[in-house]
Parts: C-alpha cells; sequence; structure tokens
C-alpha cells in the first residue's frame, strides 16, 4: 500500500488503534478513516456493510475488540464471546467482499494453551486446554486468526494476524472493575497513597473522571472509602490479587503498533509461511496480480501443492518476563509509595506464566524499543496527566 492508500483502523480511539493511528500518521499515511463505537456498532452486520460500501478501504486494521481483565472476563462471559465474534465476523466478510487489499487483525497470547511450553511459539496453539479464566476471549482471538488464515488458503488474500502480548500504556484504561493488571495495580497504589497524604482533592478528581461503580468524587467520605475498600484500597495499603507469582510479559503500546504498522507495509502472507510460490499457486497467470475469487486450489483447510498450512499468526512481545509481585514494586517506585503491598492468595492467578517466543517477529525484521521500567515511569506521568 502507498501513502495514498485508504486505510480503516477499525478501534483507532483503544489504546493500540490510537497508537497504530499515530504511527501511520507520523510514516506520511493520512487517508485514514475511523469511526467511534457510537458512530458503528460492529456487532451490526448490515451498519458495517454500509459503512464498507460508503468507504470501500484499501487497508484495514482490526483493532476493536471487547477486552478486560480477570474479573470482567469471568463476569461476562457471554459478551466476551459473542460481541468479539460478531465484530471479527462482520469486519473480515466485508473486508473481503470488498476487495480489501491487506488486513491486519490484532488478537491475544491468551489464544496459548494454559500449561503450553514456555516460551511459547506460534506453533503450540491448539494443543491443549486453554485457561479457563479467559476461555471466551480466547476462543474468539482464535476464531479470528483461523478466520484469516482460512481467507488466505482459499481466496489468496492477504491477511495477516498478530498475537500481542499484554499491553500497556497511553490511553490505557484505568476503571477498577474491567481493566489489565498493570493499570489497575497502578491506579490502586496511586490511590493508596493519596489516602495516605490526605488529598481528598485529588482523589475527587480521580473518580468524576473515572467513578468506580457510579461512585464519584461528590460522594460522602466514607461511601469513597469503602467502595475503595473493596477493592484492595486503604490508608497506605493495597491488596492484589493472588500469590504474586505468576510471570507476565509487556510491551509499550507505542511499541506494538510500530510492530503492526512494520507488518501491514512490509509483510505478506507469502512471507509468513516463507514459501515463494504461494502466490503463484493463487493468482496464476494473472498479469494483473488480481485475486480470483471464485476458486481455490486450498479448499478445504489445505493448499495440495504446499502441504498443510497452519499457525500463521505472529508472537509480537519482548520475549522478556518479571512476577507480578516484581510489575508491584516497579509501580511502586514509579508512584513513589512507601506503604505495604500485599497478595491475596485465595483469589485466582490466572495462568502461571505466558512469555512468548518472539522469534518469527524478529526474522521478519521487528523488535521493541521500550524496556518495562521506563515504560512504567511513562504510563504513571500519563495517567497523572489525565487527571489534570
Amino acid at each position: 500500500m502507498d501513502k495514498q492508500s485508504k486505510i480503516y483502523v477499525a478501534g483507532h480511539r483503544g489504546l493500540v488503534g490510537s497508537a497504530i493511528w499515530n504511527n501511520l500518521k507520523q510514516r506520511g499515511y493520512t487517508n485514514l478513516v475511523g469511526r467511534t463505537h457510537q458512530e458503528l456498532d460492529l456487532t451490526n452486520q448490515q451498519a458495517v456493510k454500509d459503512f464498507f460500501d460508503q468507504e470501500r478501504p484499501d487497508g484495514v486494521v482490526l483493532a476493536a475488540a471487547f477486552v478486560g481483565g480477570i474479573m470482567a472476563n469471568s463476569l461476562y462471559r457471554a459478551d466476551f464471546i459473542m460481541q468479539n465474534m460478531l465484530m471479527q465476523c462482520n469486519v473480515i466478510g466485508e473486508s473481503y467482499r470488498h476487495g480489501v487489499e491487506k488486513l491486519l487483525f490484532l488478537g491475544s497470547t491468551c489464544i496459548y494453551p494454559k500449561n503450553a511450553p514456555q516460551p511459547m511459539k506460534e506453533d503450540c496453539l491448539l494443543t491443549s486446554p486453554l485457561e479457563y479464566t479467559n476461555e471466551e476471549y480466547a476462543i474468539a482471538k482464535i476464531a479470528g486468526l483461523k478466520m484469516c488464515e482460512s481467507y488466505n488458503l482459499q481466496y489468496g488474500t492477504n491477511y495477516i494476524a498478530v498475537m500481542p502480548t499484554n499491553l500497556y500504556g497511553p490511553g490505557d484504561n484505568f476503571h477498577l472493575e474491567n481493566s489489565h493488571v498493570m493499570p489497575a495495580m497502578m491506579r490502586k497504589v496511586y490511590l493508596a497513597k493519596l489516602i495516605h497524604d490526605g488529598d481528598w482533592d485529588a482523589i475527587a478528581r480521580d473518580l468524576d473522571i473515572r467513578p468506580v461503580e457510579g461512585i464519584n468524587g461528590s460522594a460522602p467520605r466514607d461511601t469513597i472509602i469503602a467502595i475503595l475498600r473493596s477493592y484492595g484500597i486503604s490508608d497506605n495499603k493495597v491488596t492484589l490479587w493472588g500469590t504474586g507469582t505468576p510471570l507476565r510479559e509487556f510491551l509499550w503500546s507505542e511499541d506494538m503498533a510500530d510492530a503492526s504498522v512494520h507488518v501491514l507495509l512490509n509483510v505478506d502472507f507469502k512471507d509468513i509461511i516463507g514459501i515463494e510460490k504461494y502466490s503463484s499457486v493463487h493468482y496464476g497467470a494473472a498479469t494483473d496480480g488480481a485475486v480470483d475469487r471464485n476458486h481455490s486450489a486450498g479448499r478445504g483447510g489445505a493448499i495440495p501443492a504446499l502441504g498443510e498450512i497452519r499457525n500463521c499468526h505472529i508472537n509480537v512481545g519482548t520475549g522478556k518476563e518479571l512476577t507480578i509481585r516484581e510489575l508491584s514494586e516497579l509501580v511502586v517506585k514509579a508512584v513513589g509509595f512507601e506503604g505495604k503491598v500485599e497478595f491475596d492468595a485465595s483469589k485466582p492467578d490466572g495462568t502461571m506464566r505466558k512469555l512468548i517466543d518472539v522469534e518469527k517477529l524478529h526474522r521478519l525484521g521487528w523488535t521493541h524499543k521500550v524496556e518495562l521500567e521506563e515504560g512504567v515511569g511513562r504510563l504513571f506521568d500519563w495517567y497523572r496527566q489525565s487527571l489534570a
């Protein structure tokens, strides 16, 4: 795609989507299209069709998703599988019907089995059971990457799926009910510090911007103290879920955006499977490179000339990990918290280890830039600025 190509970024206001949007603009790709959820409900098939009829994008980045942490995954299991499946089916289906040149699908490393060998290579997909607490989200994302893979094999499309590790960065979700581990931890530590400092003006600003279960900064102080205590936040003390021993990998969202745009602009399906003759199998003697929409040598899930092809997605991460307890120490340092952090072992840990193998990504020409300690400090700076 050239710099005049029209690129639709689904989820352009989200953590990763906004970073991808900005990365594309910085590279000179200014013909970008975005719609908020209020403007376009991606679970509505007719609305998505009407959008593609009107805009006819050359490229699509599918960064929109229904997401959340371990608590949200446990509470809203039906929403996690249904909403994500609907969005994926609608966007990928209309991309094919409208001849989109390139599609990038963003998934998650929760697609891998709970007890997968570490670090997790792309080939360990579907080799054993998933982690129960995020099974529905994982199944939806597996379906999405398989849609991309299957459209490529049957129709010769160029749809690429990337599976990022745990992400954090500007625009992160700090709502205590459904945020991921790092922003939730950071907000808890910050609020516990504010309670100890007696800075109730700052606490009120925080709750006005991000209410907790409908409680904002104008609520009585006793009500605020009670609701924060229910989330493990008290005077100079924070209680976090689990034992603190699970290992996690984290990637700065702007690094993820850079990796995504690198793949979108420089990596094709044939590069991932490492078989140059893939193009000739699908495109044949056509001189204009147009995809044959009516015939495929690969019906049934494989191209006989190439053998079985699967696990064509790309892991995106750092290849580095630390424990949740070690993460809490980095957060405490960034916030300047001098209180106590405890772990409630009666609460679930989730998957004990989720380190991914990033050899394929490195081979395709990209490595991360922001190390975790620097990134945690950057995230806290962004969070404080969001409260100004």
